[in-house]
């Protein structure tokens, strides 16, 4: 592998990470030579951590965040073109055309990594820079020599977040208590897994006024949820003979701690109804969107969420296997800390490497049948 070189072209500081960083980090720990290239220094992003960074210096603050990502990768160079965040698709299609080509060029790789036409997700600083790389590649194979072109692929997955998190709260002997930060960064994380397709779940922000009763007693188990702020109340009503219910006090929650995972785990009904004492907000995992007119209680006939599709593969030829990479994979997304302040340690190590421990790629140039390795 030494000597073998890999360019990644891509429109802003992180996608990287996110397109191929586990790729990259496996084929540079087997000594081959990467590149990333950045068309933008993604100024229009967010700044999801005000302390990194304010708007007038966040160009800079995330240039030096993609070189810390890529050192985490082993990505020995990278350059930046100087294209404005957000106005790429506004670009006269020949210049970056010419741009791009001058850079296969000058860098000689062997494999070249970019957005496919839907840009991952539709973003259209994606879609302009895939269509570049990618036609630019086209205009080296007509003139006899061009290297490898692989678009990257996000594949819807079956994995559901809700499930595997139930299962890994029940391994505690105490409830789980996760701290401001936790709260910020896993519902960072939930949310960009699942715009990426690396969890199939529907997730949400909801609000729940005083009084709401938020899970009810008795009825069937669909989602999850982590307090984002508030308080609930956990009751839970004991039938009697001969009597009314009495309705039993367990106990009180707070931000930073689920609940439901208990029925979802155990696949019986909901054992006690949880109430918001004052206004709650929660970021609920379901299995997909939820319905107009889904049923509540242990008696409802509707469905409370449409359903998801499984994995879709279509389009992928090649699946890289990075899990042994993933630590270096968190690590570089922890290090574009304006957009994921996160702390890598806080995840469950068994879902992250679940969830990301596969990266999916189309072959464009030249066409091949389904393989699992990018070089010859």
């Amino acid at each position: 592998m030494a000597g073998r070189r890999l360019l990644g072209v891509f429109a802003h500081p992180d996608d990287e990470v996110f397109c191929a960083g586990g790729t990259l980090a496996r084929y540079t720990a087997q000594g081959a030579h990467a590149t990333v290239v950045s068309a933008t220094r993604g100024e229009a992003g967010q700044i999801r951590d005000a302390a990194a960074a304010t708007r007038r210096t966040l160009a800079e603050v995330r240039e030096r965040e993609l070189r810390a990502a890529c050192a985490e990768l082993g990505v020995q160079r990278v350059r930046l073109l100087q294209y404005v965040d957000g106005t790429l698709a506004d670009v006269e299609v020949e210049q970056l055309v010419g741009e791009v080509t001058e850079l296969i060029e000058e860098l000689a790789p062997e494999v070249i990594i970019t957005f496919g036409a839907d840009g991952g997700y539709g973003h259209p600083d994606h879609q302009a820079i895939g269509v570049a790389t990618t036609q630019a590649v086209a205009r080296l194979a007509a003139a006899g020599d061009a290297p490898r072109l692989f678009h990257s692929h996000f594949p819807r997955s079956r994995l559901l977040l809700l499930d595997r998190l139930a299962h890994w709260l029940r391994e505690f002997d105490f409830r789980f208590q996760g701290q401001e930060d936790f709260v910020r960064a896993f519902s960072l994380f939930a949310r960009e897994s699942t715009t990426l397709g690396f969890a199939g779940d529907h997730i949400e922000v909801a609000w729940f006024p005083p009084g709401t009763a938020i899970v009810e007693q008795g009825e069937a188990p669909t989602s999850l949820y982590l307090i984002l702020s508030g308080t609930v109340d956990v009751v839970q009503e004991r039938v009697q003979e001969r009597t009314h219910g009495v309705v039993e006090h367990l106990r009180t929650m707070r931000a930073g701690q689920f609940f439901g995972e208990l029925a979802l785990v155990q696949g019986g009904s909901r054992t006690a109804t949880v109430i918001a004492t004052d206004s709650v907000t929660c970021l609920v995992f379901s299995p997909g969107s939820p319905t107009p007119f889904g049923g509540r209680g242990p008696a409802a006939g509707l469905p409370a969420f449409a359903g998801t599709g499984g994995l879709d593969l279509s389009g992928a030829t090649t699946v890289v296997d990075v899990s042994s990479h993933v630590d270096r994979k968190l690590a570089a997304i922890a290090a574009h800390r304006t957009q994921y302040p996160i702390d890598p340690a806080m995840f469950p190590t068994s879902i992250a490497t679940e969830m990301l421990g596969r990266e999916y790629f189309l072959r464009v140039h030249p066409p091949v049948e389904p393989e699992a390795e990018l070089f010859d």
